[in-house]
């Protein structure tokens, strides 16, 4: 009978002892799969900062819960809070971006486990004799560099929460945006039908007064044509309507019969009785800008993956293992071996040299990160107060001011001072001030948008860039916006 039936041979509990000691090291190694952990600080940003919730959809069952949800928000004329959640809840976009977050965690999971141990048997038969070769192996190479790789995978995890809570937080600032130049422009284009209906009765009017002969052609041509004026400008009102709920729809997600349930609110918010005061809006603002501590942490994570590729950049490859051959002639064999990678033609230079060039690419992007979010914090809050400022003089002096003039003018009309038509053309010098004062309320809400938008993360700042010169965007410009 075979001796090695019999006796417990040393090599046999050398590959025991081994094989113990690699059961449990991988034990320990065996990290699990946390995705609800993983999501939970864009969870908490978003319930921080918005007072909204997120939450991903991985059934059927959870888009019905979506969709139930969401036609709850749709029962009422919406307001921007309620159109933030909706787009938080719906937009498919970001549903995929919380996929990416899950595919993050797993390869952190993935970095956290360790290699498995190898194993090799093999029979080979001589004549009579019969041999057995048994061994196992170890990559130890994997091992030393374990705690650095884990690392690395740690901070790249937590760079993704960053950048997909920034993601949550443009995409609710730009549903904001879209609903204010939403609501703007459906208060634009009822403002623009009832200047019409008044272009009208004046044009009907001329028609009259020159068929009974007491207007010459010239008066009632000049009539009829600010008659046409109103209606090419209520066409493009509509048209800016449409094109900006349009918008608003795709960032809210709705399709189907959720879109003719979107009801939005006659007027915009009045504007409030003072503008925020934010001397310190720059320090203030880089302790909570995401993009700022993305790129921080995109910093380390390269100084990590350095370090890792400085230790592994003579010694790739390195394993452990052992043997135990039996053979029915001879006496048992054992023992271990120790395989590595000769660096003859690959000193891992290059390896170093592309993780240094990496970790300097982070520190100057990193850097610039820094300085553009100074720079768009003093321009978003300039923005913000030129906006308020605007928007105030409108609400406080032009249109009270044109109010007066009305009503002098009506009094005027009421004494047989002026004519219907003197009354009519007061009116229509009214219209350029009205519609600019709904562009300017406009603008400042969307100034606001962005300076909430600024001390998170990159705001848009055109709305903002607008207010300050004056500009407002109308028609066609609008439904770009």
């Amino acid at each position: 009978m075979n001796p090695c039936q019999k006796k417990h041979h040393p090599g046999r509990r050398r590959i025991g002892s081994l094989l113990t000691l690699a059961a449990t090291m991988a034990l320990a190694g065996c990290a699990s799969l946390q995705p609800e952990a993983a999501l939970a600080p864009v969870q908490e940003a978003a319930r921080k900062h918005l007072g909204a919730s997120v939450q991903p959809s991985h059934s059927d069952e959870d888009l019905r819960a979506v969709a139930e949800r969401v036609g709850e928000l749709l029962a009422a004329p919406l307001s921007a809070d309620a159109a933030v959640q909706i787009a938080l809840l719906n937009n498919r976009g970001l549903q995929a971006s919380l996929a990416e977050l899950g595919i993050a965690e797993a390869e952190r999971v993935q970095a956290s486990r360790l290699p498995n141990p190898g194993f090799s048997l093999g029979r080979t038969r001589r004549g009579d004799e019969r041999e057995i070769e048994r061994g196992a192996s170890f990559d130890l190479g994997h091992l030393i560099g374990l705690p650095w790789a884990r690392e690395l995978e740690n901070r790249r995890l937590t760079a993704r929460q960053q950048q997909l809570t920034l993601d949550v937080l443009s995409l609710a600032a730009d549903t904001r945006r879209a609903y204010l130049l939403a609501v703007a422009a459906q208060q634009n284009a009822a403002y623009a039908r009832e200047v019409q209906a008044a272009a009208e009765a004046g044009a009907e009017l001329g028609r009259r007064m020159a068929q009974a002969g007491n207007w010459n052609a010239l008066q009632q041509a000049r009539e009829h044509g600010f008659y046409a004026e109103a209606a090419l400008q209520t066409a493009r009102a509509e048209a800016a309507g449409l094109a900006t709920r349009e918008r608003l729809i795709r960032l809210l997600g709705l399709w189907g019969a959720q879109t003719a349930r979107l009801t939005l609110p006659a007027r915009l918010p009045e504007l409030p009785a003072a503008a925020l005061e934010q001397p310190e809006i720059e320090q203030a603002g880089l302790a909570s800008r995401l993009d700022v501590q993305a790129a921080r942490s995109q910093v380390e994570a390269s100084a990590r993956s350095l370090g890792l590729s400085r230790v592994r950049g003579f010694i790739n490859v390195l394993e452990l293992g052992a043997q135990r051959n039996s053979s029915n002639e001879a006496p048992v064999q054992t023992g271990y071996d120790i395989r590595f990678e000769l660096p003859l033609f690959d000193w891992g230079d290059a390896r170093v040299a592309r993780a240094e060039a990496v970790y300097m690419q982070s520190v100057h992007r990193a850097a610039q990160t820094a300085i553009a979010a100074r720079s768009e914090l003093r321009e978003a809050y300039l923005g913000y107060r030129s906006a308020y400022d605007i928007a105030r003089h409108h609400r406080d002096e032009l249109l009270p001011a044109a109010k007066r003039i009305s009503e002098q003018n009506l009094l005027r009309y009421n004494g047989m001072f002026i004519s219907v038509f003197e009354l009519l053309a007061d009116t229509r010098a009214q219209i350029g001030v009205v519609r600019a004062s709904i562009d300017a309320l406009r603008d400042f809400w969307l100034a606001q948008a962005d300076l909430e938008m600024a001390r998170l993360g990159k705001p848009a700042l055109d709305s903002a860039a607008a207010a300050s010169s004056g500009a407002a965007p109308t028609g066609a410009a609008a439904a770009a916006h």
